[in-house]
């Protein structure tokens, strides 16, 4: 299977960040970041983390970049993907044991507890003074019911009430085995399994002691675990035994009422041994005791059926536990101190119930399973902190999830870029920051600033202020940038322009004759003047978008496409980027991918393009509007 780690990395409003080992496992919980976050970065070297925050001030917020040393990730990166893969499985485990309780809880009905309700209700109602246990011990011994006896089974239980509660039973019963067998049981000890293996993995600790793994805490998740697969152990053995007693109470029951109703008995019902009397009067005398402590708890005095006290999250303690005096083992084990206390032994305490036991299990889990992320959180520091500009208005008023700065990873040069324009100071400019994802290396060009010539298509540098502002700008691939530009001297639905052009050629032709020195005691947008400007001539990588406000731009390099969002968030446009005008063919096969719109929007896209005589990207799904006010933000 493939076994490189995939990792998650989240940021918060509060500053934490938090990295998940493939969506789930927490590996590293970081405080060395500050605002809200804005936009996160993890190098495919899993050397270095770059933040985007926006760090709030008494006046306008402050855009701000961190840079976090991540190399421990690196170093021990085999170890980290094993350890999160065992992790993953630990949780993906406790998961399944939580909805295989659920199952079991489903497939209890509430209509066993019917015999526990009748018979509160014959106590609180019968004028005799003999108790209820009594009662049933005459009719099991003489064959005779009192008359209060006979008119809570003849009128209120009933034949078929009987019948149907003994069915029930025996249906839930059984399915609730079959849960506990086949899933909790073993999910339970593959869970055991997969906590020794980690235990190993901790013992080695020139390798995994660095992370945090910790082999007396996974010492401790093993012993939780090991009472949690007892306590199943004893749910399935009162589900066994309620089973065989309420089949030979209720067989013994229905012939007794038969033959209060004076029906006839057939004659494999009607025969009943010793052993069979003795069973049933056992079975009275454990279960039809009565209890006042249980009537002021519950508000009943019988606690005839003993499984759904452990599928009810109710208690912390059993209503009735199993009675161990009679067990030889176990009071031997409670007598001797050694074996109490070993290690090799799991520690087992009847009067828990099955959720409490649960609960206790996924909290050492946790715990453990939460000192790694602590630790790999604290070995990441802060490398750099850069104040990059004001936050303007308009920003403020974008979405966040949307807007710059942006991001990029470029795996090959092992660098990170950050996109990012400052609108108050420079507005026609695009500046990039670039980092390398070794913390201890450095990097020539770190800043630049890259603006546009007001000739598209010239090859000549213009000394005039250029008309075009940047609005949006993602990395296409590693060497490109594609942008949305906005013409100032265009009337609008002409002014939009989609355009693509190389950054590794400005980086290898220009280089500037003095490295920007960055007072990093200053913002950004404070020592602007000073940022190396190089202008770019787009030549032919560029498209007018007519009749349409675009705003925000999403590109896959892989796939070759760029979106286009306008500025209120209901028109799309996506285009291919490496297709050359085919004529009619293009056109019939643009009319066959058209997914989005109406007719009639549709037609007008269309006549649009046939009119538009620019090159560039071919569009090939027209915008589309949606009406919905959710998408208004």
């Amino acid at each position: 299977g493939d076994v490189r780690l995939n990792t998650l990395v989240l940021g918060g409003d509060s500053g934490s960040v938090e990295i998940y080992a493939y969506g789930m496992y927490k590996i590293a919980t970081i405080t060395e970041v500050f605002g809200s976050c804005l936009g996160l970065c993890l190098s495919s070297d899993l050397k270095s983390l770059s933040v985007i925050t926006e760090v709030s001030t008494e006046s306008t917020p402050e855009i701000t970049y961190f840079q976090l040393d991540t190399s421990l990730l690196s170093v021990y990166l085999p170890e980290v993907t094993q350890m999160a893969r065992k992790f993953t499985h630990i949780s993906t485990l406790l998961q399944y044991l939580k909805l295989s309780l659920t199952c079991m809880c489903e497939a209890w009905e509430e209509i066993l507890m019917q015999m526990d309700s009748r018979l509160t209700k014959f106590v609180q109602e019968k004028n005799t003074s003999s108790s209820v246990q009594d009662e049933f011990m005459q009719l099991l011994l003489w064959g005779k019911a009192s008359p209060e006896l006979q008119v809570l089974l003849m009128n209120q239980l009933t034949v078929k009430g009987l019948k149907k509660l003994g069915q029930s039973i025996e249906s839930s019963y059984s399915s609730i085995q079959k849960l506990v067998i086949s899933h909790l049981q073993s999910g339970s000890e593959a869970l055991l399994y997969h906590l020794i293996e980690l235990k190993g993995m901790a013992l080695w600790k020139q390798k995994y002691e660095p992370l945090g793994l910790d082999a007396k805490g996974i010492e401790e998740a093993i012993t939780a675990v090991g009472s949690f697969i007892l306590k199943a152990n004893e749910l399935l053995q009162v589900i066994d035994s309620s089973m065989k007693n309420f089949k030979a109470f209720f067989r013994w029951l229905y012939v007794a009422m038969l033959r209060m109703s004076e029906d006839h008995v057939l004659p494999e019902l009607n025969k009943m041994t010793q052993k069979d009397i003795t069973f049933v009067a056992d079975f009275l005398s454990e279960h039809f005791n009565e209890a006042p402590d249980l009537y002021n708890r519950k508000g009943k005095y019988f606690n005839v059926e003993r499984v759904g006290q452990y599928l009810k999250d109710e208690d912390d303690y059993l209503l009735s536990p199993p009675n161990t005096e009679g067990n030889q083992w176990f009071n031997f084990l409670q007598s001797s101190t050694h074996l109490k206390e070993s290690p090799l032994l799991f520690p087992y305490n009847p009067q828990q119930s099955l959720h409490f036991v649960k609960r206790q299990m996924e909290g050492i889990i946790d715990q453990c399973l939460q000192k790694p992320a602590d630790i790999i959180g604290k070995s990441v520091q802060q490398v750099v902190s850069l104040t990059l500009y004001k936050a303007s208005k308009s920003e403020e008023s974008s979405p966040r999830l949307i807007k710059l700065p942006f991001l990029w990873n470029d795996k090959s040069s092992r660098l990170q870029y950050i996109i990012f324009t400052m609108l108050e100071d420079s507005p026609s400019k695009i500046y990039i920051l670039r980092r390398p994802t070794d913390v201890s290396r450095s990097v020539s060009n770190g800043i630049m600033a890259i603006e546009f010539g007001n000739n598209l298509n010239s090859v000549n540098e213009s000394t005039e202020e250029s008309m075009f502002s940047c609005l949006d700008a993602h990395f296409y691939d590693d060497e490109t940038i594609t942008a949305v530009l906005k013409d100032n001297s265009e009337v609008e639905g002409k002014d939009r322009i989609l355009a693509q052009f190389s950054l590794s050629s400005l980086l290898v032709s220009e280089k500037p004759e003095k490295e920007f020195s960055w007072d990093t005691s200053k913002r950004l947008d404070e020592q602007s003047a000073n940022i190396p400007t190089h202008t770019v001539f787009l030549e032919n990588q560029w498209r007018v978008l007519e009749n349409m406000k675009a705003q925000h731009v999403a590109v896959n390099g892989i796939r070759k496409v760029s979106c286009v969002l306008s500025s209120n968030l209901r028109h799309v446009r996506v285009f291919e980027m490496d297709v050359e005008d085919d004529g009619e063919e293009e056109e019939e096969e643009e009319d066959s991918r058209n997914v989005t719109g109406d007719q009639e929007e549709l037609n007008q896209s269309l006549d649009n393009q046939d009119n538009n005589t620019c090159s560039g990207p071919n569009e090939i799904v027209h915008d589309s509007e949606e009406n919905e006010s959710s998408l208004d933000s």
